[in-house]
């Protein structure tokens, strides 16, 4: 700590630093910060930005061995989310990570991953994985930032291709009291008569539990849709799940966890969107859309079957981007990106705290020293999570 850091201090005093010198105030200082408790500390860790902490970890054996046996709160969701890429197709030996804060692209080492997997959503910082080597669904969990894996345990029911849906904790809802639940919807399982059947089921796993259950049933029309139509991203607002189907006319599968009653909620301009994503923003479900003559709005459910159009992309934005199916999005409370692959660049419609508005840009894409070109990707975001993840 120089000089300089000291006068620009809000507690800067003339007549201390006068009866000390500035070596001596350093060590005070630093004797200060080494000797804090270890909860309180761990505490002061938690709210900094991944940046920050992986800075602090390399300060000294008492600071790392803090930032790694400390659970942290949710003090890091204060920080924008990253964006994080892997390969649609085949595991690769690397995810693509965006930097929300230092707006730059990275390249991380996966090949702790023992399989090929494909992304399916973001939980607590960590990341869930659907196996593509094997025909029966099974999932796995891993953080790419400390380089962790495990699998989750088999189905009881073994199927393919089912619905995914991902409920986070939340200390806003009173449904779990830790962790995360991961629910499995429809797919197809083996008929008691031979060949395969569509499977109207709907299984749980618990994450304290580690365990799966299953928890309902639903109508065999949805177990169809689900299993066919609707791919594996969700979104869990309000105590309800969503699925939006994959082809149009678009319609949007709901499924209340509370009550354990399916529901079926109509789109705007269903049969005319070329793409349609759902998104939560701000703890509201959003639908994102576009058409191929660059009409591209942002819907936000306002009751059961009302939407109403939030916000428009930029025409010019939107005509640099759109392009049919190869649209994705995908989103989180702050944040709504629009993405293709990894070379094309991104929209970005995210929140400005400061200037207390939701602003546009767009982030270019993956850096040549990546030596990858319009890589087709799969993304998620999620706040970085440094610390070890209790799985």
């Amino acid at each position: 700590m120089g000089p300089h850091i000291l006068k620009e201090s809000n507690n800067y005093n003339p007549t201390f630093s006068n009866t000390y010198s500035l070596c001596q105030v350093e060590i005070i200082i630093f004797k200060m910060w080494s000797h804090l408790p270890f909860d309180l500390l761990s505490i002061v860790f938690s709210y900094l930005s991944a940046n920050s902490l992986a800075c602090a970890k390399s300060v000294c054996h008492h600071w790392h061995t803090c930032t790694t046996n400390a659970a942290p709160p949710e003090g890091r969701q204060r920080h924008p989310a990253w964006f994080l890429a892997m390969a649609t197709r085949g595991q690769g030996q690397f995810c693509y990570v965006h930097n929300s804060i230092h707006k730059s692209w990275h390249k991380i080492p996966i090949d702790f991953i023992p399989t090929s997997c494909r992304l399916i959503g973001s939980i607590n910082g960590i990341v869930l994985l659907k196996l593509t080597n094997t025909t029966m669904i099974q999932l796995a969990v891993c953080n790419p930032f400390t380089r962790q894996f495990r699998y989750l345990p088999m189905l009881n029911i073994s199927r393919t291709n089912p619905a995914v849906g991902i409920v986070e904790f939340d200390k806003s809802s009173n449904l779990l009291s830790n962790g995360y639940r991961v629910y499995v919807a429809g797919g197809m399982s083996e008929a008691s008569s031979g060949g395969a059947t569509y499977e109207p089921s709907l299984e749980m796993y618990d994450s304290v539990r580690k365990t799966w259950e299953i928890v309902g049933s639903m109508p065999v029309e949805f177990a169809v849709r689900l299993t066919v139509w609707t791919p594996n991203e969700s979104v869990f607002c309000n105590g309800v799940l969503y699925w939006v189907t994959s082809a149009r006319a678009y319609t949007v599968m709901s499924f209340n966890i509370g009550s354990n009653k399916w529901g079926e909620i109509s789109v705007p301009m269903a049969d005319r969107l070329e793409f349609a994503t759902l998104v939560r923003r701000n703890g509201k479900l959003v639908l994102v859309g576009g058409t191929c003559n660059g009409h591209y709005c942002i819907w936000e459910l306002i009751k059961d079957q009302e939407w109403r159009v939030i916000e428009e992309v930029p025409f010019g934005l939107a005509k640099r981007f759109l392009g049919g199916n190869s649209t994705k999005c995908v989103g989180i409370d702050g944040a709504i990106y629009h993405y293709k692959d990894l070379g094309s660049g991104m929209i970005v419609w995210s929140e400005e705290i400061k200037k207390g508005k939701w602003e546009w840009n767009w982030i270019e894409g993956g850096c040549p020293k990546m030596e990858v070109h319009n890589l087709a990707i799969r993304g998620l975001l999620l706040h970085p999570n440094l610390f070890p993840s209790m799985f």
